[in-house]
């Protein structure tokens, strides 16, 4: 089936990589997905190989009009309520080409709040402007079996067995010395970052962090007294990663501070304790999102308070992110069994697909 994919970037790595993640895994399974992107400057380090997936540039219109003159898709996944090009909304209507009952999704952001299960494959009957008599149909992953679940391709197991963790930070250039945790961190600008580093500067065996380019580079770089090391630290910044070697960054390191939706699910995926700086909201509602993902995970009560004030929810607790071996190994224990808990349901594609090809309309 043809499947058009809308993303407007808001964060390009968080939107753009949900996105492209699923259109790579349509393509795979054999499907023809097409991907709409306002701004699709971060596939260039991202994506490089684009696998088979067609994409055009939503802000050019000569673009759009080239993509209007092929057939109609079959589905319309419409990502985070973003609102597709109004031309191709009243052409998907008509439906002219369209080999199979059209399916027009309303991919959703990814909570663990009771709602989720509430909503899940809803109605929105369309019933006016671009794209009238049709169903948009809400889709929301997460993390039950009552959710559309999480994107995860069908030889992620394997191909993390498989892992060289060694090699794959030799020809990385990635100066690990024995001993020493690597911990890799994407974040926004957390408010206990100062502390964090500190405590990290400050414990009891050597540290390696391994900070993204970006908003993580730069605040770091805003601790003038921390942002090359010190005491036990050692701070080296990397350079942008593809999709795969962003994967095996976190499989390479004892701990993932991560941000946003797409490298959360990554780092579920890693097995390793993770940290979370979920996407700020201006009235905090993201703390409450937060509190559901953490009571979804049985977070242990040292984690949970790491999250708290990594989101400026709370106070750093004292030497949290320089934990003692315990500590890291409960952590590790619940992100494991939150891992088996996921790997136990159907992946997003595959209920992506199953939903769609039950008839929709």
């Amino acid at each position: 089936m043809r499947w058009d994919i809308f993303c407007r970037v808001i964060d390009n790595h968080g939107d753009l990589g949900v996105c492209w993640r699923l259109a790579r895994q349509l393509a795979e399974a054999g499907e023809a997905p097409r991907l709409w992107v306002d701004d699709g400057a971060a596939l260039a380090w991202m994506a490089p190989d684009r696998a088979g997936v067609e994409f055009v540039d939503w802000s050019d219109p000569a673009a759009e009009e080239a993509a209007l003159a092929a057939p109609a898709p079959d589905v319309l996944v419409e990502a985070f309520g973003c609102n597709p090009s109004p031309a191709l909304a009243e052409r998907f209507a008509a439906g002219p080409g369209a080999t199979h009952p059209r399916a027009w999704i309303n991919l959703e952001y990814l909570s663990a709040e009771p709602h989720v299960e509430r909503l899940h494959t809803l109605p929105s009957p369309v019933f006016r402007g671009p794209g009238a008599g049709l169903t948009k149909w809400f889709f929301y992953p997460g993390f039950t079996s009552g959710t559309g679940g999480l994107l995860r391709e069908p030889d992620l197991a394997a191909r993390q067995a498989a892992f060289d963790r060694g090699a794959w930070l030799q020809a990385q250039r990635i100066d690990w010395r024995p001993g020493e945790r690597l911990v890799s961190l994407f974040c926004y600008e957390p408010p206990a970052l100062e502390a964090v580093l500190a405590g990290m500067a400050g414990g009891s065996g050597p540290t390696h962090l391994l900070v993204t380019p970006g908003r993580a580079a730069a605040a770091v770089r805003a601790l003038p007294a921390l942002a090359a090391g010190a005491g036990r630290l050692r701070v080296s910044e990397l350079p942008w990663l593809a999709q795969p070697d962003y994967d095996h960054l976190l499989w390479s390191c004892e701990l993932n501070f991560v941000r946003g939706e797409d490298s959360l699910v990554r780092a579920l995926w890693a097995g390793a304790p993770l940290v979370w700086h979920i996407y700020p909201q201006d009235d905090d509602a993201h703390h409450a999102k937060l509190a559901a993902w953490l009571d979804w995970m049985q977070a242990p009560p040292s984690l949970r308070a790491l999250h708290l004030a990594w989101n400026g929810a709370g106070a750093p607790p004292a030497q949290a992110a320089a934990p003692a071996d315990g500590a890291l190994a409960d952590w590790r224990q619940a992100v494991q069994s939150a891992r088996a808990r996921l790997l136990a349901q159907d992946d997003l594609l595959t209920q992506l697909r199953r939903f769609v090809g039950a008839g929709v309309k």
